[in-house]
């Protein structure tokens, strides 16, 4: 009976052993998967944190870039704007100086010479009364025969030729209309009777400052007086 009891209680003592091992090993096995799934979520967790740190670095240096390229678009359209600005400038100068230099071709081309191109006469014969003196006075102060055309004109259109001719609102006076009249007297005492002496002063002051009766005629023919 007491062998029968020793086993048995052999045998309840190993069973017990053997449960023990088993609960504990359960208990053992679900603690390392705890554990494990805790060593996961932390590992996931810091994978998470990990990737959030790398999008904020990359929103970052976007931004960044885009502060950078907005500046550069900026400079560049500011650098486009003084270039542009520069260049209406030059254009406008350019186009001021053109113009200046178109007015004064102008200018020059309507006091420039313009030739007779009429018949000239054969002698001072063709002439007759105060055009005849101013024909043969001519001749005496070194002009030639072509030269009498424009004269004529110019007298024509002055005083008629008339040596007592007075112009009411200047005082111009005599054949060559001399302003005021009293000039002609270094041509002579007699300047206010003596078409001889009118034309000889006329021919001077036209020979000083235009260098001949046509070019005379060409600068009246321009401008309405010479």
């Amino acid at each position: 009976m007491s062998r029968l009891l020793s086993r048995f209680g052999i045998r309840a003592l190993a069973v017990t052993l053997l449960l023990v091992g088993v609960v504990g090993g359960y208990y053992l096995g679900d603690d390392r998967k705890i554990q494990q799934q805790a060593i996961h979520a932390q590992l996931a967790s810091e994978a998470d944190e990990a990737e959030l740190q790398l999008v904020k670095e990359h929103h970052r240096a976007q931004m960044v870039a885009g502060a950078e390229r907005r500046a550069a678009e900026y400079e560049a359209v500011r650098k486009a704007a003084e270039v542009a600005k520069a260049e209406a400038q030059r254009a406008k100068k350019a186009e001021q100086a053109a113009s200046r230099k178109k007015r004064a071709a102008a200018e020059s081309a309507s006091t420039a010479t313009k030739p007779y191109t009429g018949p000239i006469p054969a002698s001072c014969k063709e002439y007759s009364g105060n055009r005849a003196i101013g024909c043969a006075v001519l001749l005496d102060s070194g002009f030639g025969l072509d030269q009498m055309p424009c004269l004529d004109k110019l007298w024509n259109k002055e005083s008629g030729w008339n040596h007592k001719a007075r112009n009411s609102s200047s005082g111009a006076f005599g054949i060559p209309q001399a302003l005021p009249g009293g000039k002609m007297a270094s041509a002579g005492d007699d300047w206010q009777t003596s078409p001889a002496t009118q034309v000889k002063w006329g021919l001077g002051y036209i020979k000083d400052r235009y260098g001949s009766p046509c070019k005379a005629w060409s600068h009246s023919q321009s401008v309405g007086w010479y």
